[in-house]
C-alpha cells in the first residue's frame, strides 16, 4: 500500500511557521518542504516536534524508509503498542537533544537511538510482529505505513 506523497496538514500544529512555501493546496503540504522549514527552526531551543506522533508522522516515516510488510514488521497503529510507544519517544526526545550539536550529534542518533531502536521495532520478533494487513506494509521507498492515533493521545507539548 503506498502512501500518498502529500497528505493533508493540520496547520494548527506549526502556528509559528510560515508556510506559504510548503502548502501545495488548502490542507496539504509538501513534507520535504516542511521538514526544509522546520530545519530553520532547529536553530532554537524549542523541540521541533511537540509530540512523539508529530515526530513519527512528520519526519522518523519520511527519512527512515524500509519496505515492511514480509521481513520486516511494522504497524500504522504503532501507538497502539506499548514498546513502540516507549522506544519511539526515547528517540524522539534523543533527537530532540542532539540536534543541537552540530558536529555529530545527529551521527550518535543515529549509531546510537535510532538504528538500535528501530531494529528492534523492525524486527520480525519484536512489538509489531503480529501486525498483519495491508494497513502494516509498503512498497520499497515509501514512507512507513501511518495511522493517526486519537485525538489527544499525545499532546503537543510546546503547547503545556
Amino acid at each position: 500500500m503506498s502512501q500518498p506523497a502529500y497528505e493533508p496538514y493540520d496547520d494548527a500544529l506549526d502556528e509559528d511557521l510560515d508556510l506559504d512555501d510548503v502548502t501545495l493546496a488548502e490542507g496539504v503540504v509538501d513534507h520535504s518542504a516542511l521538514r526544509a522549514v522546520r530545519t530553520k527552526r532547529a536553530d532554537s531551543a524549542l523541540p521541533v516536534y511537540g509530540s512523539v506522533d508529530e515526530f513519527v508522522r512528520e519526519w522518523l516515516r519520511y527519512v527512515y524508509r524500509r519496505p515492511v510488510g514480509h521481513r520486516l514488521r511494522w504497524a500504522a497503529d504503532w501507538w497502539n503498542y506499548d514498546e513502540a510507544v516507549n522506544r519511539l519517544t526515547v528517540m524522539w526526545r534523543s533527537w530532540e537533544a542532539l540536534r543541537q550539536d552540530p558536529g555529530v550529534g545527529m551521527s550518535h542518533w543515529y549509531r546510537d537511538h535510532a538504528d538500535y531502536h528501530m531494529a528492534i521495532l523492525l524486527s520480525p520478533d519484536g512489538p509489531f510482529a503480529g501486525s498483519n494487513g495491508d494497513q502494516h506494509t509498503n512498497n520499497r521507498g515509501d514512507p512507513l505505513p501511518y495511522t493517526a492515533p486519537p485525538d489527544g493521545m499525545f499532546p503537543d507539548e510546546r503547547q503545556l
